[in-house]
């Protein structure tokens, strides 16, 4: 499931239909997200409710931010939220799995074979977070030169998959999105800990373009196409240090 494809905005956007946007405690524990008094619901009608007060303020902030229609496709915290609470409690082990698949082929270990420089940069930039995910988390990838597979140790793959599952929901959640935003379990797993920025992430994820870039130049669409997705990256350390809160 990968929890930044198959969204489609409805052919026709709702109009904002509320004033006021606050959050509240929930009954029976956590904190919900009110329209105009009325409790925030996902699409199936579960009342949506946060672990924490900062997790439920990202989400009133996306919805304070709407203005005439309502933009479904730029709140990537509600849809977490929605996530979490409709799909991934029933489909944990399939998440966990797909999370050790990213593993499996993680962008961080496929090392340029040139030029001289990007070998350098992606060691200095890739090097310390493959370290540190070994040495914290036990995860010890094999690396290679070039794009052809290779296969990584299955202990390995099986540590993420135990991590993964260790999570509560929403930081499931957000771990997947990550890894389908950077393709890499082990950036996503960084943002997650802490060992770097949602940017920081973002950029470690496209070295190899960015390099291109300082070549060739940058085009209008590759460079909206990257502020997006930074955009995304910084929603979604925001989302793990506010489940942190």
């Amino acid at each position: 499931m990968d929890l930044r494809k198959g969204f489609h905005e409805p052919a026709e956007k709702p109009k904002r239909f509320y004033k006021a946007v606050t959050v509240a405690e929930a009954e029976g524990g956590g904190f919900g997200v009110l329209l105009d008094g009325r409790n925030l619901r996902t699409p199936r009608a579960e009342r949506l409710v946060l672990p924490t007060p900062a997790a439920a303020g990202q989400i009133a902030e996306e919805w304070a931010a709407q203005t005439d229609v309502i933009e479904m496709a730029t709140m990537h915290a509600t849809r977490l939220a929605n996530t979490a609470i409709e799909t991934i409690g029933a489909t944990r082990e399939g998440v966990a799995d797909q999370i050790a698949q990213y593993a499996g082929s993680d962008l961080l270990c496929y090392f340029a074979e040139s030029p001289v420089e990007l070998v350098r940069r992606q060691e200095a930039a890739w090097g310390p977070i493959l370290a540190r995910a070994e040495a914290e988390d036990g995860l010890a990838f094999e690396r290679c030169e070039g794009i052809l597979h290779q296969a990584q140790p299955p202990e390995t793959l099986a540590r993420v998959r135990e991590i993964a599952l260790g999570l509560d929901d929403f930081q499931l959640a957000g771990l997947a999105f990550g890894a389908a935003l950077f393709g890499s379990a082990v950036l996503a797993l960084a943002l997650l800990r802490g060992w770097t920025s949602g940017e920081g992430a973002f950029e470690l994820s496209r070295l190899d373009e960015a390099f291109q870039e300082e070549k060739w130049g940058i085009d209008e669409e590759a460079a909206e196409r990257t502020a997006r997705l930074t955009g995304e990256a910084a929603m979604l350390e925001r989302w793990f240090r506010a489940l942190e809160a």
